[in-house]
């Protein structure tokens, strides 16, 4: 009988009531998943005193709570895709004509390439500042089987793809195995599905009002029930939290984050700056950053702990709609195609750091204005369709380095501070999405005001 083992499943079975027993009724799902995230810091901090790196007990423990954790990010990717899909066919029926969807569309999609493209011009500044390059940096045995893997999975199938091959990749010629999340652009195509339904609904509102008005109604009915799927998950979210942070810090390998600290602290500035970037977006629409990120950090705070995107789509609609006062054909979309286009962490900022790197041991001056300046333009272009899950920045990197004329390797090598970074880089890519929604929203004059002034943080868990 394995009594360590046991013991910490005990431990956090107790942790998992204690949250659910203890904590005030009255507290907003904001406050609960704040001490939820702090609880699952300590505990994971505490297992990493105890038993190290690379414990065989820790690593069975670690799988033991990712019954909670990875089961409650699965029950977000359940919802996912028919969250996308009658979030938009509601909106496009409430637009009655496709004009107001071209609005919406280029201005939430051109802030998030803007916003991309200053990602990657701070990843190239703050790389530079910091002296970061790909020399001196070595393989280990699980550099190599990463790098290998990428040779044998990823590559082919990302950077041999042509623009127009790329383009077509979105295109849903089967919606329903797009549906089920079957590649990268999977969501886009979703998105593409629901809006051509949207415009035939349209179409048939005005050819055939009866038809058309059931087409509504039944828009309408399955639209309230999968968001009162969404509000039961949602729910699960300070239990979800817990158990992804305590996974995230016990099974870090501290040494190895000490020996690329300066690569962490420089990724972590840059995220910085990208959110005082999106502040500086707010404040030109007319919106306080403070109450905005006051109202939006319980969805940052997941996307911390559980590192995927796509996987945020509901909390991010849901924050939008009920927190900001977004309308919800706005909100929907910019959460839509904020997780694959655009994502300014993950497809922004790093990409262009590895490139960066790399170009001195290629003889390239990483500051020449012709190489800054294709390197972005070329990072926002590749922006489009990453994957909005763990993983999504590996996809992007290995589309911008083929196409910079450089090796992947680099990859490989950072692999053992990947998840440590990957939970910042979702944090600023579902902040841009949120921004991006607020600002679309603010331009075209639809916000409630009433709501996005409101101080009352418990509207999601009051839902």
């Amino acid at each position: 009988m394995n009594i360590p083992l046991i013991s910490n499943v005990v431990i956090f079975a107790i942790l998992l009531l204690a949250l659910a027993r203890l904590l005030p009724s009255g507290w907003s799902l904001a406050r609960k998943t704040l001490t939820a995230l702090v609880v699952g810091v300590l505990f994971g901090l505490g297992l990493q005193l105890v038993y190290g790196s690379g414990n065989a007990v820790l690593a069975d423990s670690v799988e033991w709570f990712s019954i909670v954790g990875s089961g409650y990010i699965k029950l977000l990717q359940m919802i996912v895709m028919p969250l996308v899909l009658v979030s938009i066919l509601s909106a496009m029926v409430r637009l009655h004509n496709a004009s107001q969807l071209g609005k919406i569309s280029i201005l939430t999609i051109g802030t998030l390439l803007v916003t991309t493209f200053i990602a990657a011009l701070v990843g190239i500044f703050i790389t530079h500042l910091f002296g970061l390059s790909a020399e001196g940096l070595t393989q280990g045995a699980a550099e190599n089987a990463r790098l290998d893997a990428l040779q044998s999975s990823y590559v082919g199938k990302v950077s041999d793809l042509t623009v127009p091959q790329w383009v077509l990749s979105f295109l849903p010629s089967n919606p329903f195995a797009a549906l089920t999340g079957a590649s990268p652009t999977s969501i886009i195509s979703v998105v593409i599905f629901a809006v051509l339904l949207g415009i035939a609904a349209i179409k048939l509102v005005h050819d055939d009002a009866e038809k058309g008005q059931r087409v509504v109604v039944t828009i309408d009915t399955a639209q309230a029930w999968i968001m009162k799927l969404v509000r039961v998950v949602m729910q699960l979210t300070p239990y979800g939290v817990l158990a992804l942070m305590t996974i995230v810090v016990a099974g870090s390998n501290v040494r190895e984050i000490i020996n690329l600290g300066t690569f962490v602290v420089a990724s972590y500035i840059g995220l910085a700056i990208m959110f005082v970037v999106h502040a500086l977006v707010l404040l030109l629409v007319g919106v306080s950053p403070m109450a905005f990120f006051r109202k939006v950090w319980p969805v940052l705070a997941f996307g911390f702990a559980s590192r995927s995107s796509a996987a945020s789509i509901p909390l991010s609609i849901e924050a939008q709609t009920q927190r900001l006062g977004i309308p919800e054909s706005i909100a929907s979309f910019a959460s839509s195609f904020g997780a694959t286009i655009g994502q300014n962490g993950c497809a922004g900022l790093y990409p262009a750091m590895l490139a960066t790197m790399i170009a001195p041991t290629m003889g390239i001056n990483p500051l020449d204005p012709g190489f800054v300046l294709s390197l972005a333009v070329i990072v926002m272009i590749s922006s489009a369709g990453v994957a909005g899950v763990g993983g999504g920045a590996t996809f992007a990197a290995l589309i911008v380095l083929p196409t910079m004329g450089m090796p992947v390797t680099l990859v490989a090598l950072l692999i053992s501070i990947e998840p440590l970074i990957d939970m910042g880089r979702t944090m600023l890519n579902i902040n841009g999405s949120m921004t991006a929604g607020m600002a679309t929203s603010q331009w075209l004059k639809q916000t409630d005001k009433e709501r996005l002034k409101s101080s009352d943080d418990d509207e999601l868990a009051q839902q």
